[in-house]
């Protein structure tokens, strides 16, 4: 564990992880769990740092069968999933409480939205610094280094950290 930055809460049967556990990620995702021979195996919920959480049945460190719930209660599911869709824009609060008044945009699902910092990038699961090329979570910790795709999607996609003018400029 010294080694990978995780940490082990559990049983050990010969030396080896394995029966009711707590594993942490450097990442401070947590999988709450069934272990053997040292793999998530069985029943066992990955807790991820946003919030959201993924309840799974595991089969020698893969999962067979989960559902991933968002951190506001969504729940995702593969067959019937309308949320942000084609057909239906709509956020899930807006989904769950309503529309806001004509003029008043909903920019994201958290409302009012997260402040983004100068000359940087919402990207969904943190900000990006394009000088940098780091995305760091909402608490400021490292979480990757973007390549040269998500680069360049988050530069076209995302929420920007100021404003701009788009359109006609007057002369």
């Amino acid at each position: 564990m010294e080694y990978t930055g995780s940490k082990y809460i559990g049983e050990y049967v010969d030396g080896r992880m394995e029966g009711k556990a707590e594993y942490i990620l450097p990442t401070e995702t947590r999988y709450v769990g069934e272990m053997k021979d040292g793999m998530f195996h069985g029943e066992g919920t990955l807790y991820f740092p946003s919030g959201s959480r993924y309840d799974a049945v595991w089969e020698k460190g893969l999962a067979i069968k989960g559902t991933y719930t968002f951190a506001d209660g969504l729940q995702y599911d593969a067959k019937n999933w309308h949320y942000c869709d084609g057909y239906d824009r709509r956020f899930y609060t807006e989904i769950c409480f309503g529309l806001k008044p004509s003029g008043i945009s909903q920019l994201t699902n958290m409302d009012p939205p997260r402040t983004i910092p100068p000359a940087s990038y919402d990207c969904g699961d943190g900000f990006y610094d394009p000088s940098t090329r780091i995305i760091k979570d909402y608490r400021n910790r490292f979480l990757r280094n973007a390549d040269d795709d998500e680069h360049e999607w988050i530069i076209q996609t995302c929420r920007k950290g100021w404003d701009e003018i788009v359109g006609h400029r007057p002369k």
